[in-house]
């Protein structure tokens, strides 16, 4: 029985594939995106997120609970040392406020598969199923492929959210196991997909040509980020590319949106890059992009990208 490292399993998702979902989160991304909504999936080990406006005015009970003395608390506010901190969890058991948050916990896949079994009755009435995302579900391939035998097994439609940035021999052994994939493509130019996630894009792009050769049901999916990929150069390049892939059955355009900005205020400070890496601990801003704080595209913008899509025969939906 393989275990993995989670940060999350949602019940009664509705946009992570069709019909009603239960999402199981992975916690581990080898991505850096500036704009991620789950920046808590982004390392793989458990990590301490601190909640500052539920914190208690004197309340010390986690400082004492940390055998580690990784807490103190300033003047300002409650300080997490990330280099000390181990992710036992200690802290956020004794809090009284649920101040102090654990993301990311070990978890063995009969308990997983036990939480999605949990929601049959809805798949079933829905025509939904689970949505393995992330994070990177492919980081963790072994996991993945128990929990996709298991699903298989008991009639789950089940699906991958995957950046296909992994080993193809992981793709291909997770395709014929995986009912739907739902593959994220972030931009065209490799130079700019480096810089803004720490990682280029040929293996993303090479994985996705293979994988429309070996399989044939895969949603792809665009976060339109201004100042980053919503120029026409960019958009058209991705519709051409997308467009050479039969396989595909649908693209799904995300308007960008800061759901994920608070989350990385709890996690606190980036960790330091290692020497020689282009991956950092946390995702941080692109140094030419000044809109890694970007502003969210207009209905209209997203209409007209969306049009670009559609100029080349795709079906294309946007939002969600």
């Amino acid at each position: 029985m393989s275990q993995g490292l989670v940060f999350d399993v949602k019940k009664y998702a509705i946009h992570d594939g069709p019909g009603i979902r239960t999402t199981v989160f992975f916690k581990g991304c080898p991505l850096r995106c500036p704009w991620c909504h789950n920046p808590e999936g982004q390392l793989a080990k458990p990590e301490v997120m601190v909640k500052a406006p539920r914190c208690l005015p004197g309340c010390r009970v986690c400082i004492k609970s940390c055998e580690l003395k990784a807490i103190t608390r300033t003047p300002k506010a409650l300080e997490v040392n990330r280099y000390e901190c181990n992710g036992c969890g200690a802290c956020a058991d004794a809090c009284p406020s649920q101040a102090i948050e654990l993301a990311g916990r070990r978890m063995d896949a009969a308990e997983v598969s036990a939480k999605i079994f949990q929601d049959a009755i809805f798949h079933e009435s829905s025509g939904g199923g689970v949505t393995f995302s992330g994070g990177e579900p492919l980081m963790q391939p072994e996991f993945l492929l128990e929990l996709l035998r298991a699903c298989r097994l008991h009639g789950i439609h089940a699906a991958v959210d995957t950046s296909g940035y992994a080993p193809q021999e992981q793709l291909r052994a997770a395709a014929g196991l995986t009912d739907l994939f739902l593959y994220d493509l972030k931009t065209m130019d490799d130079a700019r997909h480096l810089e803004c996630t720490g990682v280029s894009n040929a293996a993303i792009l090479d994985n996705l040509a293979a994988l429309g050769r070996m399989h044939q049901n895969i949603w792809i999916r665009i976060p339109i980020v201004p100042g980053f990929n919503d120029d026409a150069e960019q958009l058209d390049a991705a519709a051409r590319f997308v467009a050479s892939i039969p396989a595909v059955r649908q693209v799904s355009l995300l308007p960008y949106h800061p759901t994920g900005n608070h989350k990385s205020r709890w996690l606190g400070p980036c960790e330091v890059k290692p020497q020689g890496s282009t991956v950092p601990g946390h995702a941080s801003l692109c140094p030419s992009h000044p809109s890694q704080a970007p502003t969210r595209p207009f209905p209209a913008d997203m209409e007209e990208a969306a049009n670009r899509f559609r100029a080349l025969g795709l079906n294309v939906q946007t939002g969600g």
